[in-house]
């Protein structure tokens, strides 16, 4: 018998398939339970079978008609915020463990390199590819002074974006901005995304633009190098660009920020990069491959204190 928690994964697209194949080879202590979709002629569903998961592409209803749904503990969203709500609702009655992908943040907001320890909810939201490149960096300058304010802006391949991401667009800018505040530390956030439909596809990049009290440069510099360090831990094409980069704005030049006012201090500047592990699409979706990766980073994290409490696989239907 399997000694790893059974998960199933709702959505059957790039994500979710990047998911489950990082499920398969990397997961410490998750075993693939089911992949659930709505269009049977998804390739993510037709891999799914090949690869001997148990499949169903009558979406959530699909998933609790299969044997093995009693078996599961732990489900990974990756389809829509709209959809999201529902698939909470549903699976919350029968005790499961649900990991947001989509920018619905029914749940508190997590990014493994920055709260992940310490998040215990029912539902957890993986916030956006944006946010989980990008907070991370705006957190670490938190951690040295005060943050007035954070302006983010992701840039990904037009190819990457499938038809969840661009139907969350909105979602995306506006959950990224209020997790900038409630994780980052920032006072005003503010998200941008890019679909670059360049060809070929660039790489996913990332511009991180921070203004806070002034504060020991090199200090912001140490805080970053080390913040970069743990998202690479989990997500290995994750790297700085180029140096850091730093401006003094003096009181009498003052930069006049939407919703503060005219504010001083210092400017932060961090470009980055994300380069994916190409293990279902490109290298170019690094805006995938940081999502899936940070998923799979907190389903390891809630399987592994399942088993230690002893509810994983012994749960009883609360129905």
């Amino acid at each position: 018998m399997s000694n790893k928690v059974k998960a199933a994964i709702i959505g059957s697209g790039n994500i979710g398939t990047d998911l489950m194949i990082k499920v398969m080879r990397n997961s410490r202590h998750l075993e693939m339970g089911a992949m659930v979709g709505i269009d049977p002629a998804s390739d993510g569903l037709a891999r799914a079978s090949r690869l001997g998961v148990n499949t169903t592409a009558q979406g959530i209803e699909g998933l609790l008609g299969l044997s093995v749904f009693k078996n599961i503990d732990i489900v990974f969203d990756a389809t829509s915020a709209g959809a999201h709500k529902h698939h909470n609702e549903v699976l919350q009655v029968h005790g499961v463990q649900v990991i947001d992908l989509t920018p619905a943040a029914i749940g508190p907001y997590v990014i493994p390199a920055i709260n992940l320890e310490q998040q215990d909810a029912t539902n957890m939201n993986m916030v956006t590819c944006g946010g989980q490149a990008t907070i991370p960096i705006v957190a670490a300058v938190s951690r040295v002074t005060k943050v007035h304010y954070a302006e983010i802006v992701a840039s990904i391949a037009s190819k990457s974006a499938g038809p969840g991401t661009r139907a969350n667009i909105d979602e995306f800018t506006e959950t990224t901005r209020s997790a900038i505040e409630k994780l980052g530390g920032a006072t005003r956030g503010k998200a941008i995304i890019v679909l670059n439909p360049a060809e070929p596809p660039l790489i996913m990049r990332d511009t991180v633009f921070v203004l806070s009290d002034i504060a020991d440069q090199r200090a912001i510099a140490d805080s970053i190098d080390q913040m970069i360090g743990r998202v690479q831990s989990y997500v290995p094409g994750y790297r700085l660009k180029q140096d850091i980069q730093f401006e003094v704005i003096p009181a009498n030049k003052p930069l006049n920020v939407p919703g503060l006012g005219l504010t001083h201090g210092l400017k932060t500047s961090v470009f980055l990069e994300v380069e994916g592990a190409a293990h279902y699409l490109p290298a170019y979706a690094g805006n995938l491959d940081i999502m899936t990766s940070a998923a799979l980073a907190c389903g390891d994290m809630m399987a592994q204190r399942r088993m230690a409490s002893g509810i994983a696989r012994g749960r009883k239907e609360m129905v």
